[in-house]
């Protein structure tokens, strides 16, 4: 049975590792599959666990300068199932910080080098424009001393990684950004050591005064400090992740024996009841027992606002809770908390695959073979057409300093950021508005939906019947006409009687005290209040007593999808409740929000027709198909599909399966614990239909952000590679400087994570 795990790989500088890995791995015995992220630095690989394992894997990508973290369960300080349960989610982190503080240090060397390196280079430059006086001539041979010896520590010790990489290149053939960096920095060397070693014999046939050992500083240095800040960026890019680590509680207050003691987290096990005081974070899911609070689930729901919890709610690990004090027993610990699934779903989310990444992905693959090509065939041009006329000392020089500036200036490393940067903050902004996206392909399906199809119920509409209207047809006080109501319907368990009872309660009406009750089939409930027989109930009931009802009125309440309650006695009708499944408080704001964006929003229900149109016309719903049946919601999706139509459904998860898998994006409107994870490609937590057109926005505005990346990743080397190689050197007199093309070459791979940082800012 095939097995697939996700784990942390050591080494990888460039989107060309990615590739190489990718290609290693593909050829050992017993992998199905693999995907290697350079941005999260992962690999997810499928094995037959028969035919090879992690160590085998690691142990294929060693000599060409990467391994595999395999982490075990006593490392982790977990069980073998919380382990497993667990693996890779707080991986690496402390180790990325580590690598960090290294970085920073080594760059501080670096660029005091550069420094003094680029004064120098700087006297050179505006000394040869009268713009200063020429260097001295002591100045002069004190730096033709020192800087061969800043050079070589340079380039051995700084430059190491890159020396590394030439090696492997030469030894089997696998060629990166390290390798590019290698060879040009050590041709530059090379090229200088001989001309300052043999100067005097080489004097007749090169221009022995023209050495490089700045550019090898300077070059070496601005790709560390740009590696650097690359780094630090894209540790940035998963700050959604670490912040919904931070929201797993580390301990929690069980009551065992009567007492309440503090247990690690790891400890709470099912049954368990736990105490939350206020201030206090949740620390699994469970079912309240006893009192009552406001909870803060905004970092679960992306909802700001704290939510009244009674007896029997529902609550989520990971939580706040501001005001009272209360006890819950655990249903769903460890792994099957609502958290733990959240953290899963987002880590595979920004860890995925957007097909626009595709083409930059087959690029990035041949993009270093075709950089070393194109590197010595400017070298090669230069000799051949430059000699001629610029004879061979000048042409030799600026072969060497095309071939140079060319590897340095041609990264794969934009290329390779572009989508999966965008990715990762795109993903993560999304769960922290309660937007949960299973995967980059469905983002990216997202964006181009042209007709939203929703379901009316707990979709549009909340779910539960509301009193719409309570018309007095008696002059009673409406506040007694609404206690007598709900003093009759408190002993009912039907949906409309629970509505009328929260009618009450939120009028502040307290039932009356009642005496005789009696339950009358398929017409409603009598009972005695104050020594009168009151009745509560359909038409049918009326029409029973004898009682006369305004046709029209009912018809009205009728035809908009309303169902009539009638209050009365044996003599005369008292009022007239109408009850309806009402709009959700933002539905219609939502649905503005979606014409806005360009989709077209569908109805789609079971209901009737009536009922169907009233809650449309409401929202401002475009097209209504009521009294369908969940088989015949398939064929409507499929029907709007064929007509090249890119067709998202929004549905409860569960009654709307099959719907949600037709379409080309399923979303699952959710709310509380009962998320939908694994039915739809895109889950809303709280159920809030805002959230749908949020969501869109979302995609609109990553696509936008990958879009820009790789067009100024093409671009860029579009422009960099010619300009470095000398192609405007005919017409314009351009040359570009190899230290130049280090700084262009850093910055490049840090503007594009910027621009993906960029999302984080953007509102939805």
């Amino acid at each position: 049975m095939e097995r697939t795990d996700t784990y942390k790989v050591k080494g990888m500088h460039c989107a060309s590792c990615a590739s190489i890995i990718e290609k290693t791995f593909k050829k050992q015995m017993g992998v199905a599959s693999v995907q290697v992220n350079y941005t999260t630095e992962t690999a997810k690989v499928t094995v037959d666990p028969t035919k090879t394992d992690p160590e085998r894997l690691s142990h294929s990508i060693e000599p060409l300068g990467y391994s595999l973290v395999i982490p075990g369960a006593k490392d982790m300080g977990k069980s073998e199932d919380e382990h497993a349960a667990h693996l890779g989610l707080h991986q690496g982190k402390e180790e990325k910080l580590a690598e960090l503080s290294v970085m920073l240090a080594t760059v501080r060397i670096a660029i005091a080098l550069a420094v003094v390196s680029g004064i120098a280079m700087a006297w050179d430059l505006f000394a040869g424009l009268q713009v200063v006086p020429i260097m001295p001539d002591a100045l002069k041979s004190s730096l033709g001393l020192i800087m061969p010896l800043l050079a070589t520590y340079v380039l051995f010790v700084i430059g190491k990684p890159y020396l590394l990489g030439l090696y492997r290149f030469f030894r089997y053939g696998k060629a990166n950004m390290d390798t590019l960096i290698g060879l040009g920095t050590t041709a530059a060397y090379l090229y200088s050591i001989i001309v300052t070693a043999f100067s005097t014999a080489l004097a007749r046939y090169v221009d022995v005064t023209a050495t490089y050992y700045d550019v090898v500083i300077v070059v070496i240095a601005f790709i560390t400090l740009g590696k650097y800040l690359e780094t630090r960026s894209k540790h940035r890019t998963g700050d959604a992740i670490e912040k919904l680590l931070n929201l797993q509680a580390k301990a929690a207050l069980v009551v065992r024996d009567g007492k309440e003691i503090e247990v690690p987290i790891q400890k709470v096990v099912h049954g368990d009841v736990l105490v939350v005081k206020p201030a206090g974070k949740i620390p699994v899911d469970g079912v309240i027992v006893e009192g009552s609070s406001y909870v803060d689930e905004s970092m679960i729901t992306g909802e700001p606002m704290p939510v009244e919890k009674y007896t029997g709610d529902m609550v989520v690990g990971g939580t706040m809770n501001t005001t009272g004090t209360f006890t819950f027993r655990a249903t769903k610990v460890g792994s099957e908390t609502l958290l733990a699934h959240i953290i899963a779903m987002v880590e595979e989310a920004q860890g995925s695959r957007a097909p626009i990444q595709a083409h930059a992905d087959k690029i990035s693959a041949i993009f270093v073979p075709i950089v070393l090509i194109l590197a010595f065939a400017a070298f090669g041009a230069w000799l051949l057409f430059g000699a001629a006329t610029l004879g061979l000392a000048q042409a030799l020089s600026y072969g060497l300093v095309s071939f140079v500036s060319i590897l340095v200036i041609a990264c794969p490393c934009a290329l390779g950021l572009a989508t999966p940067t965008a990715i990762i903050v795109g993903v993560g902004k999304g769960a922290k508005e309660g937007i949960l996206i299973k995967d980059a392909a469905t983002l990216q399906r997202l964006e181009g939906v042209k007709v939203i199809v929703v379901d009316k119920t707990g979709t549009i509409t909340k779910g539960r019947p509301e009193v719409a209207s309570l018309q007095d047809l008696s002059g009673v006080s409406q506040d007694r006409l609404v206690a007598i109501l709900a003093t009759l319907e408190k002993r009912s368990e039907h949906p409309i009687a629970h509505a009328i009872v929260s009618y009450a309660e939120a009028r502040g009406v307290a039932p009356l005290p009642l005496g005789s009750f009696e339950a009358l089939k398929g017409e409603g409930v009598k009972g005695v209040i104050d020594g009168t027989e009151y009745f509560a109930g359909n038409a049918r009931l009326v029409e029973r007593l004898g009682l006369l009802i305004d046709t029209r009125t009912l018809e009205e309440g009728t035809k908009a999808g309303r169902t009539p309650v009638f209050l009365a006695t044996k003599e005369k009708l008292l009022a007239l409740v109408m009850v309806a499944d009402v709009l959700k408080e933002n539905a219609k704001e939502a649905i503005a929000r979606l014409h806005a964006l360009g989709v077209k929003v569908v109805m789609l229900t079971g209901d009737d027709q009536n009922t169907a149109r009233r809650i449309a016309a409401e929202a401002g719903i475009d097209e209504v198909i009521a009294e369908v049946l969940p088989e015949e919601k398939l064929r409507v999706i499929e029907r709007f599909r064929s007509e090249g139509n890119i067709v998202a459904m929004a549905g409860d998860g569960v009654n709307d399966a099959p719907a949600l898998a037709a379409a080309d994006v399923g979303i699952a409107m959710s709310t509380g614990t009962d998320v939908a994870i694994e039915t739809a490609g895109i889950t809303l937590l709280s159920g809030d239909i805002s959230k749908l057109a949020k969501a869109i926005a979302l995609s609109k505005i990553t696509m936008r952000g990958i879009r820009q990346n790789l067009f100024w990743a093409f671009v860029y080397n579009i422009i960099g590679i010619p300009l470095a190689g000398g192609a405007f050197y005919p017409v314009f007199g351009w040359m570009l400087s190899p230290a130049f093309a280090g700084i262009a070459m850093a910055f490049s791979s840090v503007s594009v994570v910027s621009n993906s940082l960029r999302i984080k800012a953007k509102s939805l």
